[in-house]
């Protein structure tokens, strides 16, 4: 004997068929923020990949140069953090020993390279960090938006059965399966938001790390005694 499907009158599907505005543009939220963190997570993903290759590619080829022009060319990639770096400390001492004259001569070559390879570090661990902090604020508020959703579907449930008289099954069911549903999606969506943040920060501080310890010496090395950024200049 072949059994019949029976549709679930209390489903998402439902929901959404017949749903009101309100229960429609809080899963229509919901639905953007689990779309906005799954992209996030993965495009983060490629992104931190592709920096820790060019980490591993800095500190293999950079250091056994002969120049910083030819250490800056083995760095490939336009948005290689790491060649941002070394073309900055390079611009910083050509600029500064053409501009002694300049108010920027007053300031010592040292501290004009530091400050300038700082802010680059700063910059690009900026770029590091973008999309991350709304991973964490989806991850704090979409529980609240499906309970949000919840108390909707409560107070429907209440008028249900005022309007009813009696609280029998068939007058609730509907009311309380939406509530349900939208405590569900909101757990859906934040649950890998968070997860994917924990996940991500632990990459990407790994990443900082390595950027600050290039910066660190690259700045030792243009700034060494005062002779290293002439050095480097000259043989380049």
């Amino acid at each position: 004997m072949q059994e019949t499907a029976v549709e679930n009158p209390y489903g998402l599907g439902a929901l959404i068929a017949n749903g009101d505005i309100i229960a429609r543009s809080i899963l229509l939220i919901l639905l953007i923020m689990s779309l906005l963190t799954w992209f996030i997570m993965i495009t983060k993903f490629f992104d931190q990949r592709r920096h820790r290759l060019q980490a591993i590619e800095a500190e293999r080829e950079f250091w056994d140069s002969t120049s910083l022009t030819d250490a800056i060319s083995k760095l490939k990639g336009n948005s290689n953090p790491f060649r941002a770096l070394a073309e900055t400390g390079k611009q910083a001492v050509e600029y500064h020993e053409i501009n002694k004259s300049r108010l920027s001569g007053a300031i010592g070559t040292s501290e004009w390279i530091t400050e300038s390879l700082q802010r680059t570090a700063d910059a690009v661990i900026s770029r590091m960090q973008a999309g991350l902090p709304v991973l964490a604020s989806v991850g704090a508020t979409a529980p609240f938006v499906g309970l949000l959703g919840t108390v909707i579907g409560i107070y429907h449930a209440l008028i249900a059965i005022g309007v009813a008289g009696q609280a029998s099954i068939d007058k609730v069911a509907g009311p309380v399966g939406e509530a349900l549903i939208m405590t569900a999606m909101g757990l859906a969506v934040a649950v890998p938001a968070v997860l994917g943040y924990n996940w991500l920060i632990r990459r990407n501080k790994v990443l900082i790390d390595r950027v600050r310890n290039f910066a660190a010496d690259l700045e030792a090395l243009l700034t060494g005694n005062g002779r290293g950024a002439a050095r480097a200049v000259r043989s380049a």
